[in-house]
């Protein structure tokens, strides 16, 4: 991942330009970005809609509605955790307070240092097993505080 400064706007004007010709580009395309700075920045969004021919309003809908693309940078670690209500029935708020403590940070929010990101997820299907999250896009269950608190620290570090 690079940051936008290390990805210049003419980069990202090349990339948006490599997807245009494709059918339904836009999102590859989105991806692309993601993969390549971690996160779809607003400067970018002028720039895709110009290259695939759409208003800024029509790219900033695509972003807002698929809940995986990021509009600003993440940790270097994130933790999903599952609120569906399986997870809550098996404990989830108790580990979101673990979390939200051991942290130092509300869900939705990234550390101020980068180090991780809490956000919701509504269901990973593991509800036999949870509360569940994912944690670097690694499937973990049956959590409770004590774990939880243990799998901060470990980020942490």
């Amino acid at each position: 991942m690079r940051d936008l400064q290390a990805t210049t706007l003419e980069e990202l004007a090349e990339l948006a330009a490599s997807f245009a010709a494709q059918r339904g580009g836009l999102l590859p395309l989105l991806h692309a970005v993601q993969a390549r700075i971690g996160h779809v920045p607003d400067e970018a969004v002028p720039i895709i809609a110009h290259a695939h021919n759409l208003s800024r309003a029509e790219v900033h809908g695509v972003l807002t509605f698929y809940h995986d693309f990021a509009r600003k940078p993440k940790g270097q670690h994130v933790v999903k955790l599952c609120r569906a209500e399986a997870c809550q029935a098996r404990g989830s708020a108790a580990v979101e307070a673990a979390l939200v403590r051991s942290l130092g940070i509300a869900m939705g929010e990234t550390r101020g240092d980068g180090a991780v990101t809490l956000e919701p997820v509504y269901c990973l299907g593991l509800c036999a097993i949870g509360p569940a999250a994912l944690i670097d896009g690694e499937p973990v269950a049956a959590l409770d505080r004590e774990n939880a608190a243990q799998i901060a620290a470990e980020l942490l570090q």
